[in-house]
C-alpha cells in the first residue's frame, strides 16, 4: 500500500523549455522536438531602452538603462514562470548580435526570479538534425557578442538623441537623425546633385540591315576610314551614308572567341537583395520578409519545413553535409555536370562568417516539388536561392561568340552572337537564365563572301548621366563601403522612406525637399558624423569588440565627448529656420478667403491657409492644369489609403476621375500644350513625355524644359 501511495505522488518529469523569437519558428522547432520539450517565442526583444530618454549613463562608463518593453511584461512573466517549472531553460534566438543581446536578456530574467539551468543553443537552419544537433551541444551566452550589440545600441542611441533634438529646434519638430541612415541619406543626395548636375551630350549610331540569302541580321559601323567613327550629329551620319550609298558589301573576316564561365557563389544577404530586385522587383523589405517566411518553416504536405538557411549573412561559405548532398543530387540528375572535386569559394575580408551563405535546407525539395505550397511571391525567391545553390556546385559552362565584319568601301560593320556551347550550370538555371541563351545565331558566313545591304538605320542618342539609386544599387554601395551589416540593410532603406526623406520613384530611390534640407545640414556641422569612412570604421570597431580586442566604454568615449561639444555649440551658435520655410503664394483659401502659404509637412510641402489656428484648411499643391476637356481642375498629389503609395489626380473628383501615376513635371508640350510626365524605363532611363494619350512627344529628361517640381504630398495626406 505505502509503494502505491508514493507512485501516485511521484512527479511527472519535467520538459525542457526551448524560446525562439517567433512563433512561426516555434511551431516548426516543436514539431521536430516532440514530447519532452514546451518551445515559446519571445516575440524579439522583451527587454531594451525605453523611447522616451536617453537613458545612457556617460557618466559611468555608458551604462545602459534598460526596462521591460511596454506592453510586454505579461509575455515576460510568463517566459518566467515556464521557465520555474521546467528542467532546462535552452535560448534558441537568432545566431546574431541581437539575437545574443536576447538571449542574454532572458536569461538574466530568469535567473533574477529562479534558479534553473539557462543556456544558450544556435543553429544555422530549422531542420530536424540541426536542431536535436543543438540541444547536444548547450553553450554559455557569448558576452563579447552581447558588448558588440550594447556599443552599437548606446553609440546610435548617443547619436540620435542628440542629433534629433537638435533638428526639432532649428528645422522641424517630428525630425530624426541616426548614425547609419543619415550616411545613406547622404549617399542618395549626393547621387541626386549628380544626375541634377548631368548635361547630356548628342550621339548617333549607325546600323544596317544585311541580307544573306533568307537570312537578315543588323551590324552596326564600328569602323570608318581605319578610325572609330566619331558621330556627334546627323549630318555627320548623313555624310557617311552617301558616301556608302549604292557601294557593294562582303564579309570581311569571321572571328570565334570561346570562354568559360564559372558559377557563382551561394547568396550572401546583399547579393540575394540585390538579385530579388533586379531579377524579380522586390524591395529589400519584401525579400527579407520571404525569406523570413521561408527560414521558419512552410507546411509541406503534413511536414512543417525550414525552407533556407538563416537570411542575414555576408559570407559563401557552405556546410560540408550541405556539399556532400547536393553532389550526390547532382550526381544523380546530371552527372555529366558534376566536378570532380567541390567547387569552393573565398569568403570575403568583410565577412563575419558567423553563418553559412542562403542555401536550401534540402536540396531534394525542387522549386517544382514545393510550388503547390508556396505563394507565388515565396517560390520566386526560393527557386532563385535553390538555383544559385546547386549551380554553384556543377560544372562551369561554355560560351561561344562570333563576330563577323561586314565591309562596304571604306566603312566596316559589325554583329556577334554568344550562345552557350557547353551548358554546365546552367542545366539548372530558370529564373536567372543567361541572356546569351535567348540570342538570335548567326548564319555561316565566309571571307570574301557578298551580302546584301537592305537599309540604314541612323538613330540619335544622349550619353546617359549617373543613375539613381535603387534598392539593389544602395545595398550594393553600403556593403562595398563597409556601412551596416547583412541584418540593417533593408531597415535602412525603409526608415528612409518612412521618414519621407526620400521617395521610390519607378524603383529609383530620389530624395525629398524634407531629406535634402536635414542632409545638407547634417553634412555642413556634423561631416564627420555622416562620414562614410568614419560610419565604416565603426562597424570595424565593433568587430573588435565581438572579438575581445576592444573595450566599448572606451570606443564610445573617444567619440561621445568631442560629439556632445560640438552639438552643444551648434545648437548655441546655428539660426533657426523654423517658420523661413513657409512661402506665400497666389492661393487663397477657398474656405475663409486668406492667402495660402507653402508649408513643409511630413510629407513634403503642401498648402496651409494663413489664418491658422482659426482656419485650418489644407490642401496639396497642385502640380499641372487637369488635361480631361473641359475640366477645369488641378492635378495634385495624392496617397493611397494603407501603403501610402503616391499617386497624381484631379481636384475636382470624384466629378472628374483623371489620374496618373507619373510625376508632373513643370513643362508643357510644346506639340499639344498640355503637361508633360516624368517617366522611366530600362532602355532609356529617365526622360520626360506627354500626358496626352494621343500626342506622340517623347524626349530625354534634360531635352527642353525646366527641372522637375520638388513638391510632394498633401502634409495632412
Amino acid at each position: 500500500m505505502a509503494s502505491k501511495t508514493a507512485t501516485a505522488k511521484k512527479k511527472a518529469p519535467k520538459n525542457k523549455l526551448v524560446i525562439v523569437e517567433s512563433p512561426a519558428k516555434a511551431k516548426t522547432i516543436e514539431k521536430y522536438l516532440g514530447k519532452g520539450f514546451v518551445v515559446k517565442a519571445s516575440m524579439g526583444h522583451l527587454i531594451d531602452l525605453p523611447k522616451s530618454r536617453i537613458a545612457i549613463d556617460v557618466d559611468n562608463n555608458f551604462v545602459p538603462e534598460y526596462i521591460t518593453v511596454p506592453g510586454r511584461a505579461k509575455l515576460l512573466k510568463e517566459l518566467q514562470s515556464d521557465a520555474k517549472k521546467s528542467s532546462e531553460v535552452l535560448l534558441a534566438s537568432d545566431n546574431d548580435r541581437e539575437g545574443e543581446a536576447i538571449a542574454w536578456h532572458l536569461r538574466n530574467s530568469i535567473l533574477s526570479k529562479y534558479e534553473v539551468p539557462v543556456h544558450r543553443i544556435v543553429f544555422n537552419e530549422i531542420t530536424p538534425q540541426a536542431i536535436k544537433e543543438a540541444i547536444k551541444h548547450p553553450m554559455d551566452i557569448d558576452e563579447s557578442k552581447v558588448n558588440a550589440q550594447k556599443a552599437r545600441r548606446v553609440l546610435d542611441r548617443l547619436v540620435g538623441y542628440n542629433l534629433s533634438p537638435l533638428l526639432w529646434k532649428k528645422v522641424k519638430n517630428g525630425l530624426s537623425a541616426g548614425r547609419v541612415q543619415s550616411v545613406a541619406l547622404r549617399l542618395i543626395c549626393e547621387r541626386e546633385k549628380e544626375v541634377e548636375s548631368f548635361i547630356p551630350e548628342e550621339y548617333w549610331t549607325l546600323d544596317g540591315d544585311f541580307k544573306r540569302g533568307k537570312n537578315e541580321f543588323t551590324a552596326q559601323l564600328v569602323q570608318f576610314r581605319g578610325e572609330k567613327p566619331e558621330l556627334p550629329n546627323e549630318a555627320a551620319v548623313q555624310a557617311i551614308m552617301e558616301t556608302l550609298n549604292g557601294k557593294p558589301a562582303s564579309v570581311l573576316e569571321t572571328k570565334s572567341l570561346d570562354k568559360t564561365i564559372r558559377p557563382k557563389p551561394p547568396f550572401t544577404t546583399s547579393k540575394l537583395q540585390q538579385m530579388a530586385a533586379n531579377r524579380l522587383g522586390y524591395t529589400s523589405k519584401k525579400t527579407m520578409q520571404i525569406a523570413q517566411q521561408l527560414y521558419e518553416g512552410i507546411n509541406i504536405g503534413s511536414t512543417r519545413v525550414g525552407l533556407i538557411t538563416y537570411m542575414r549573412t555576408d559570407s559563401v561559405r557552405i556546410a560540408a553535409t550541405a556539399v556532400e548532398e547536393v553532389r550526390a543530387w547532382i550526381g544523380e540528375k546530371y552527372p555529366d555536370e558534376l566536378p570532380e572535386a567541390a567547387n569552393e569559394y573565398a569568403v570575403g575580408k568583410k565577412a563575419q562568417d558567423a553563418h553559412e551563405a542562403i542555401r536550401p535546407t534540402y536540396t531534394k525539395y525542387t522549386p517544382d516539388y514545393v510550388k503547390e505550397y508556396l505563394t507565388r511571391d515565396q517560390l520566386r525567391l526560393y527557386s532563385i536561392i535553390w538555383e544559385r545553390f546547386v549551380s554553384s556546385q556543377m560544372a562551369n559552362a561554355k560560351s561561344r561568340t562570333v563576330s563577323t565584319d561586314i565591309a562596304i568601301d571604306e566603312a566596316v560593320f559589325r554583329v556577334s552572337s554568344t550562345k552557350i556551347v557547353e551548358k554546365g550550370f546552367y542545366q539548372v538555371i530558370k529564373t536567372l537564365a543567361a541572356k546569351e541563351d535567348r540570342q538570335k545565331p548567326l548564319p555561316d558566313m565566309k571571307s570574301g563572301e557578298t551580302v546584301d545591304l537592305v537599309t540604314f538605320h541612323p538613330e540619335q542618342h544622349f550619353t546617359q548621366g549617373p543613375a539613381r539609386y535603387t534598392d539593389a544599387s544602395i545595398v550594393k554601395t553600403l556593403e562595398e563601403k563597409g556601412i551596416g551589416r547583412p541584418s540593417t540593410y533593408a531597415p535602412i532603406i525603409s526608415v528612409l522612406l518612412d521618414r519621407y526623406y526620400v521617395t521610390r520613384s519607378n524603383k529609383q530611390l530620389v530624395p525629398t525637399q524634407l531629406g535634402r534640407i536635414i542632409n545638407d545640414m547634417l553634412v555642413e556641422y556634423f561631416s564627420s558624423v555622416v562620414d562614410v569612412s568614419f560610419t565604416a570604421n565603426v562597424e570595424n570597431e565593433l568587430d573588435g569588440v565581438e572579438e575581445d580586442r576592444i573595450e566599448w566604454p572606451k570606443m564610445i568615449g573617444e567619440f561621445y565627448f568631442p560629439f556632445k561639444k560640438r552639438v552643444d555649440e551648434v545648437t548655441e551658435t546655428l539660426d533657426s529656420v523654423k517658420g523661413t520655410l513657409d512661402e506665400k503664394t497666389d492661393y487663397v483659401c477657398e474656405k475663409c478667403g486668406k492667402p495660402m502659404l507653402k508649408k513643409l509637412g511630413r510629407f513634403g510641402f503642401f498648402l496651409a491657409c494663413s489664418g491658422f489656428p482659426e482656419c485650418r484648411n489644407t490642401r496639396s499643391i497642385p502640380l499641372a492644369r487637369c488635361p480631361r476637356p473641359g475640366c477645369d481642375g488641378e492635378i495634385v498629389a495624392r496617397r493611397t489609403k494603407g501603403r501610402g503609395k503616391e499617386f497624381y489626380g484631379c481636384t475636382r473628383y470624384p466629378e472628374c476621375d483623371f489620374i496618373t501615376h507619373f510625376k508632373p513635371i513643370n513643362a508643357t508640350c510644346p506639340k499639344c500644350g498640355q503637361f508633360m510626365v516624368e517617366k522611366y524605363d530600362k532602355k532609356n532611363g529617365s526622360y520626360k513625355s506627354c500626358i496626352n494619350p494621343e500626342c506622340d512627344y517623347l524626349h530625354s529628361q534634360d531635352d527642353g524644359g525646366e527641372p522637375g517640381r520638388e513638391e510632394g504630398p498633401d502634409g495632412t495626406e
